[in-house]
Parts: C-alpha cells; structure tokens; sequence
C-alpha cells in the first residue's frame, strides 16, 4: 500500500505504520516522546499539577449521562422484555428517538453533541476529509505539525523543540462551560476528545481518537508457525510467521516508531514462548515477568519497556497474551500494545496524572479509544466466540472506571461513554442477535446499578445514532464515472488503486472522498478544477442530486440513496469551506464502499459485503436515530443531539453559548 495512504478498514477508518498517527494530538502540546528527550538534554524537572477540585461550588444538581454509542430504538423495542432496567426508566420518565447528524458517523455525531453546533460549527464531517490541493484523504480530527529545531548525536535526533498536534473540531466543549461556572465535571471516555480537554474543576479520561502506543487505532500481533502462513501486515494488525524450536518461540512485540532516531526504527520488546510438550499450556517470559496460561486462556495486563534511549528514555506499553492454540500447531494473539495508565507517554486523562490515579485504584485497563478487537474477526484471528471474549474484557475494564467514578460522585455532572453495542453491533447484527442482546444486557444491569447508586440524580441514557444491515457496497466514485461526472485517463484503468490514479481531472466535475462525501471538481479549489463556482456549480448540484435519488442497484433495481444533504445549504457557521458539496445518505442496507472511501474506482458499481464487518450506521440519518432514555420528561417531540447539549447546560441555570444551535428540551 502507498505510503501516504494511512487509512485502512478497522472500526470505521485507521492508519497504517510509515505514516505520522492523526490521532496523537494534544492541542498545542508537545509530544510528550519529544518532551522526554528535551528534558533528557535540557535537565528539566516537569511537575504534574494535582487532581484537587479547589473552585468548584456545590450545585444541588446531579446529572448523569451515559453515552451508549450505537444503541438502536429498534432492537431495544423489540427485546424490553429481556431489558428490565431500560424498561423501567422509560416507564419512569420517557423514551424517545434522537436525531442524529448527517452523516451519522461518530466523530460528527458526538462532536454535535460536544459543541452544540452542526458540521457547518465544528468542521467535522465524516472520518475522512481530503485537502483540496492535493486530493489527498487525511483523518478529519487532528493535524500534526512537525518539530524545530534537533541536535544530532550519534544514531539520534534529539529535538530542541517539539511539534504540535491540534484538534481540528471547532466550537467549545459544553463542560468547559459547566466547569467554568464552578460546576464539578466528570467526563469519561468522550469520543473525540483526545487529549482530553482541560477543565480546573474536572476530571476526564480520553475515550475514542485515543491511540494505541504505536499512534494507530489499534494494531494487534498474531504469531504462528502454520507452514501456510507467511508474515505480512494486514488491516488492523499483522500476521508474524515464527519458528518453534525446542518447544519455543520468540515474539516480537512492535511498540512505537522511535522519533528520536535518525532511522525512525520500528521499537520491539521480546517474549519468549515455552511451549510444554505434554499439555495445551505454555510459559510467557517478558524481562521479569512470567505467565502460564492453557490453551484458551487470556492473560492478564503485561507491562513492557520499549527503549527509545539505551539507558534513559524508553515508553511504556501494556498488552494482554490470548493463547488460541498451543498443539499441534501455534496460534498466539497479543493485543495492540496500549499506553500504559501508570506511566503514560501521551495525554490520556485530564489531569495528566489522574491516569496514574486510576491504575493505583482500579488497576491497569484498556486506554485505547476503539478497543474491541473487529479487526481480528476481520482477518480471521479470531471467530466469533474469540471476538465475544475480548469484547467482554473491554467492557469490564471501563466498567471499572465508571465504578470508580460513581463511588466518589456526589454533585454537578458525569459522562461515561460505553463502546461495546456499536462495536458488537458491527459484528453481530442480524445473525447473532442472542450475542448482541448479551451485550445490551450488560448495558441494563450498569443503568440499574447506577440509578441505585444516584436514585436522586437525573439520569439520560443517550447514543449517538442506531444501526442496519450492511448487504451491498456502493462504489460512488464507479456510479460517477458510469452517469458522466467522472473520466478515467482510459476506460480499462478501473480497479482498486486508491488516491484517483487514473482520473481525467479536466474532463471530471465530481468525485467522492470518505463513506458519504462527494465533491464537486471545482475551479480554483481543486487543483485541476473545471466546474465555475455560482450558477454552474449550481446547475452540477442539481443534475447530480436527480440523478443520485434515482439511483438503482442494478442487481435488482432497488433504490439505493435515501437522501441527500446540500451541506452549503443545511449547514451554520464558519467551516463550510471544508464540507463535502454533497452528503450522500443511503438507503438501509446500502453503504459507501471502503474503496470510495479513499479515492478507487473499481470496475462494478455495487458490490455484495462479504466481511465479517456485517452491519453499520453511514447512511441516511433518518434511518439510525440514537435513543433518549431518562427518568425527566422532556417537551420536544423530536429532540436532536445539539438540543441535548444545551438542554444539559440549562439544566445548571447556564445559557447555550456561542455558535450553539439547540433548544432545551425541557
């Protein structure tokens, strides 16, 4: 794969190694591998501020939300039965379907949720963007910008000043809001808010955009001596072939790309298998750590050491070990090396030292944002019990977190976000239900423990969208070609090749770039536009949008667009200039393909979805509301996500800010 493309299919869109990770950004900070090495030279002390909340002033009030991303009003009307805790808080209160963005993709949802503002206000509007002067994709939430300054010693390169990653979602986060009105704020595992924002009176704990310690969405390692395996890297991991001999093996567990080398050499800490001969069980040795597991068995958290300075600096990573197979053959799974809480090299919680706090009470835990192990599924590694069982290992993790901060709740705001129905849903919907409904029951035991545990407090039990089949993979950039607004160099050049190798730019007017964005070629924006901004541009608009809403599978003539969103007209505030022309919402059981996604032109115009990745949310918002579940009852018929976001703030007597587009809903 190219170099430049970062972005692989993992739980929506990730990065590959060879490319600098979107994801680690920390808003202006240095990158704390950087801010290691400065201090390393410079003989700096850094002091972590502390964790007291010394401003915040009681306010009577306790509202807690629980973000359960994915939550579908559909499923859950059909299985209240199996759901008592849920039943009874609508029966308490209310429930509703809550609107949710277009496109209802989770970094434009939650930042909806998190501003108040539509994509016009926060910039956000689909996982991909593209640079209008290069057509290249690039991750919609952050930039990164590079370092000054180094000092060149030996086979390292030291920076005397540090690069800077910023966020690229606008509009201010409501809870630095509330905590700049002395309200006490809790803020767990919000998506998107990585770094986590800072608040003097709040404590938070980064949720999705979080990367593993390599700076990707997650990279797991499977090792195994099948003589029909060869090594190689695959979407969200890779396949490590190894040799046993004497009944062991070694592992080499990648950690980060060292940025303080000249080489940027990939960082490594060894394993060493020892397989018995006997019985399905096996010895793990890491430095001073052992671990014996059978066959089937997970580990717990193993801390591990990556050198980036022999002797000095090194980063701290943890996996956990699942021992698939021992005999005949090895089959051997190690997670993405997460950062570890204890002694984190980027920005997880705010404070900086609450991660700290954290391992010290609760124990080590799952700090990348999209932990749920798809990709493994995806690759064959693991089936689907295999899959369950991580999935689970997750849950329990966070739920450790929302323990923690339950117990030590007792006034103003709380937020935990709950990834496993979106993830699981992903991967179960439809054809293992019984699996799924397993999980929303993992959701209704933590409501009713958190109602007895806060049965004055007001609680909203909130997602993000819901969810459908995903049967048929629409390849927009195909459909473009097909009906005329898209020329290849020659017909025959079609194929999976990405970044529009073979595009005619001065005989194209529109092409497509994520899972439902499409723009037009235009003159004096791209970089070989022909389409004149105004009544031109216009009268493109118009053709394409009559042509897209009568669009046709041609296996059987199915309607395959559900709606379409002219983003200059349906959209407020300052960042339009970034906005797709188009957003195009498909009908249930359609979706844009990976391959559009990233700028391919494959030979078909629809194609049937044949991975294990058998359901999603990227469509029309119309057909994927999220849920409102609360024990208050609101006024609004048809709330949607940025009413909630000020609806929260009212709720402290705090009136909606700048940019803020909602109503109260009560």
């Amino acid at each position: 794969m190219d170099g430049r493309t970062s972005f692989v299919r993992r739980a929506g869109l990730s990065l590959q190694p060879g490319l600098k990770p979107p994801h680690r950004r920390w808003q202006g900070r240095k990158s704390p591998l950087q801010a290691k090495a400065c201090s390393t030279l410079l003989a700096l002390a850094l002091a972590l501020t502390g964790c007291a909340r010394s401003h915040v002033i009681a306010s009577g009030k306790k509202v807690i939300v629980l973000g359960i991303d994915g939550m579908d009003p559909n499923f859950l009307e059909r299985h209240w039965a199996s759901l008592p805790n849920l039943d009874k808080l609508r029966q308490d209160g209310e429930f509703k379907r809550l609107e949710t963005t277009m496109p209802p993709q989770s970094p434009v949802a939650w930042s909806t949720f998190i501003t108040g503002m539509d994509p016009g206000g926060h910039g956000i509007f689909d996982f991909v963007h593209r640079d209008p002067k290069t057509l290249a994709p690039y991750s919609s939430v952050a930039q990164t910008a590079e370092g000054g300054k180094t000092i060149s010693m030996g086979e390292y390169e030291l920076p005397i000043s540090s690069g800077a990653v910023t966020s690229l979602r606008k509009g201010k986060p409501f809870w630095q809001t509330l905590a700049e009105h002395h309200i006490g704020v809790d803020v767990i595992r919000m998506p998107t808010d990585f770094p986590p924002v800072h608040c003097d009176d709040g404590f938070a704990v980064a949720g999705m955009g979080a990367p593993d310690l390599r700076g990707t969405n997650g990279e797991f390692a499977f090792f195994t001596d099948e003589a029909s395996q060869n090594s190689r890297m695959v979407p969200g991991g890779r396949i490590v072939r190894v040799d046993l001999k004497d009944y062991s093996a070694e592992l080499r567990i990648p950690g980060p790309d060292n940025s303080l080398r000249k080489d940027k050499a990939t960082t490594y800490v060894s394993v060493t298998a020892k397989i018995d001969p006997q019985q399905p069980a096996a010895r793990f040795e890491s430095g001073d750590t052992q671990v014996i597991l059978k066959e089937g068995e997970w580990s717990d958290w193993i801390k591990a050491d990556f050198t980036l300075i022999r002797g000095l600096e090194s980063a701290s990573g943890i996996f956990r070990i699942y021992a698939k197979k021992l005999h005949p053959n090895l089959e051997i799974y190690v997670s993405p090396v997460n950062i570890d809480p204890s002694d984190p090299v980027l920005p997880i919680t705010s404070p900086d030292s609450y991660s700290k706090t954290l391992a010290k009470e609760v124990g080590l835990f799952y700090t990348q944002g999209m932990a749920q192990d798809t990709a493994a599924w995806r690759q064959g590694v693991f089936d689907r019990d295999d899959y369950i069982h991580q999935s689970r290992l997750v849950s329990d993790d966070h739920l450790k977190l929302l323990k923690h901060e339950m117990e030590r709740f007792h006034d103003g705001f709380l937020f935990f976000h709950f990834f496993g129905i979106d993830q699981d849903s992903h991967m179960l919907w439809g054809k293992y239900d019984e699996q799924l409904l397993d999980t929303y029951k993992l959701v209704d035991q933590t409501i009713g423990w958190v109602r007895n545990m806060a049965p004055d407090a007001t609680l909203i039990v909130m997602s993000d969208h819901g969810f459908s089949t995903f049967d048929r993979a629409v390849h927009l950039n195909t459909w473009l070609m097909k009906e005329g607004f898209l020329t290849l160099d020659d017909p025959k050049n079609v194929g999976d090749e990405e970044l529009f190798p073979h595009v005619d730019w001065s005989r194209t007017q529109a092409y497509a770039v994520g899972l439902n964005g499409l723009y037009l070629n235009l003159e004096g924006r791209e970089p070989q536009g022909i389409v004149g901004s105004g009544p031109e541009a216009d009268a493109v608009i118009k053709k394409l949008v009559e042509k897209l809403s009568a669009a046709k599978d041609p296996r059987d003539g199915k309607p395959m667009v559900g709606g379409l969103t002219i983003t200059r007209q349906e959209f407020h505030g300052d960042m339009l200039e970034k906005a797709p022309d188009i957003l195009v919402g498909y009908m249930p059981g359609y979706r844009g393909s990976w391959q559009t996604a990233l700028g391919a032109v494959p030979a078909e115009t629809v194609a049937d979805n044949t991975e294990a990745w058998r359901a999603d949310h990227c469509i029309w918002s119309k057909f994927v509301p999220g849920v409102l579940i609360s024990n208050r009852k609101s006024a609004a018929p048809d709330p949607h996500l940025y009413d909630l976001t000020v609806s929260l703030l009212q709720s402290f007597g705090i009136e909606p800010g700048p940019g803020m587009i909602g109503h109260s809903i009560y």
